[in-house]
């Protein structure tokens, strides 16, 4: 399907929802209005169905319901109707705890890295090394994204759906720091490799379109002149940390309409 898109439903977590972007659209999910499936869906001149919570999983999105402080979100699978035109989809990463693991690594090095805080920092860093994720974690996610796929086909069978994966956190030449040692970059590498994996099977399996930004041009990771994420930034909150700006949602946004519409320019 390509051309006439009038309603856009976005599924996802956190690097869907725009943790850390002004406006906010909503507080609990964590969901901005300047996310890379507004940019799009005003690109496009279509009205938009935003269900995307941050911490999400396959399963939240699928058939279990998301709870964060007062606010109840119900399977977000429920926005897509049949008259639903195009879907985005970016999730999984929960699935394995990729971000928790950046987040918490990224805390205890800060932590080891404070005279006053050393000897706890340390002592939690050795008794809580990163663990790899197993292949059968990856597949676990990624048949999760395939039944995504097919569930929006089964409620919206013309729609187009597009699984969105995950921009790069860690540059090839990323250099270690304060925050992240030569190992943790590596081991960080290598989840975001298999993600990108467990997106690519999903979209061959399924026949869904894959917008990869794991395969986006070098020098916009963690630490870079011009990062398209976000870091352990003031102002921010951990929340935002890790996740995509306003850079990173814009460079999607104009893969994503590539993908569906390649006339279409990004209206920013």
């Amino acid at each position: 399907m390509t051309g006439n898109y009038k309603t856009v439903v976005a599924l996802g977590s956190s690097f869907a929802a725009g943790p850390g972007i002004a406006p906010v659209e909503n507080r609990w999910a964590r969901r901005s209005t300047r996310n890379y499936a507004h940019l799009v869906s005003q690109a496009l001149g279509a009205r938009l169905t935003d269900s995307s919570v941050s911490g999400a999983t396959t399963a939240t999105i699928l058939n279990k319901s998301q709870r964060i402080g007062p606010q109840r979100f119900s399977p977000q699978i429920g926005a897509v109707t049949s008259d639903t035109d195009l879907v985005t989809v970016t999730a999984g990463g929960n699935d394995v705890n990729y971000l928790g693991e950046v987040l918490r690594v990224a805390v205890l090095n800060w932590l080891s890295a404070q005279r006053v805080t050393r000897r706890i920092g340390t002592r939690l860093i050795e008794s809580h090394p990163v663990v790899p994720v197993s292949a059968g974690q990856f597949d676990e996610a990624s048949a999760g994204l395939e039944r995504i796929v097919l569930e929006c086909r089964r409620r919206a069978p013309r729609a187009r759906v597009v699984l969105v994966d995950y921009p790069t956190l860690f540059d090839k030449d990323c250099a270690p720091g304060v925050l992240f040692r030569q190992n943790d970059i590596r081991h960080f590498q290598d989840i975001a490799s298999g993600l990108s994996g467990a997106y690519a099977r999903a979209a061959r399996r399924s026949g869904a379109d894959l917008v990869a930004a794991s395969d986006f041009e070098e020098g916009h990771g963690v630490g870079s002149d011009e990062p398209h994420v976000l870091g352990l930034e003031r102002g921010h909150g951990t929340g935002a940390a890790f996740h995509p700006n306003l850079a990173g949602m814009k460079a999607t946004a104009a893969k994503i309409l590539d993908v569906v519409n390649g006339s279409t320019t990004p209206a920013y």
